[in-house]
């Protein structure tokens, strides 16, 4: 038998579904096709081989971008919450990266970098590193200090008092900036492939619109959504399965 919060999961996907094919048949808008024909739309895409060519394009700069952003972005994270001076030197960088409006930022990628993947690898990554940074970092400053003394206490390194204690405390604000983060980074791909170059879905998503073909472009922002899903129901499971009676709400619990 199903349990409560999957079964809470279906009905509001029911609901979301059953609400865009009614908007779509009143409808709301003569750019809005419905439910059923952007699921056609997908099938047909996706039997044809258009959408695995496109995303072949697109999980380029989005994988390389998440895993810098993770490596870098957990690394850096661990450093200011652990250095008090690296902190001050470091934290405002990121702060005004997570601020800063992205697409006036695109155009100087552009002239630094071309058209090509870096610029679009730079733009998951601005999108991504800063919500990793800054939640590794607020985890790690706000490990429970007994636990700290705890370690200590038991003549424990510095080094296993960080593996040990430290991330594996934190691990659950951890994991939840880096869902953030790839959610940002999914973000960042798709503005690139718009902003930058057409190219993979983004391409699918202009196209797509200059011909008002809408139902194959809901049916590829839908892929992006669902792929994003799937992405973060991943990195859930391999929280559970790392962490495994560590996950709690907050690392203060």
């Amino acid at each position: 038998m199903l349990s409560r919060p999957t079964l809470l999961k279906i009905l509001s996907t029911l609901i979301v579904f059953g609400a865009w094919e009614i908007a779509g048949r009143i409808p709301v808008s003569y750019a809005f096709p419905t439910f059923i024909e952007s699921m056609q739309a997908l099938a047909r895409m996706t039997f044809d081989g258009t959408l695995f060519t496109a995303y072949g394009e697109t999980l380029k700069p989005l994988v390389i971008g998440i895993l810098i952003s993770t490596v870098l972005g957990i690394s850096i994270g661990l450093a200011i919450g652990l250095s008090g001076w690296f902190d001050w030197l470091m934290s405002p960088i990121f702060i005004v990266m997570q601020a800063a409006p992205l697409a006036a930022l695109i155009p100087l990628l552009v002239m630094a970098y071309g058209i090509g993947l870096t610029s679009k690898v730079f733009v998951v990554c601005i999108m991504a590193m800063p919500v990793i940074v800054l939640n590794t970092s607020s985890a790690v400053r706000n490990t429970p200090s007994s636990l700290k003394e705890m370690g200590r206490s038991f003549l424990g390194s510095d080094l296993e008092i960080i593996t040990k204690i430290i991330i594996p405390s934190a691990s659950p604000i951890i994991f939840s900036g880096l869902r953030l983060g790839v959610s940002a980074g999914f973000i960042g791909a798709i503005l690139s492939e718009l902003k930058i170059t057409p190219t993979g879905v983004g391409d699918i998503i202009t196209y797509s619109r200059s011909i008002a073909d809408y139902p194959s472009m809901y049916a590829a922002i839908f892929s992006i959504i669902l792929l994003a899903v799937l992405f973060l129901n991943l990195l859930e499971t391999i929280e559970n399965i790392l962490f495994e009676g560590n996950n709690r709400g907050y690392v203060s619990d």
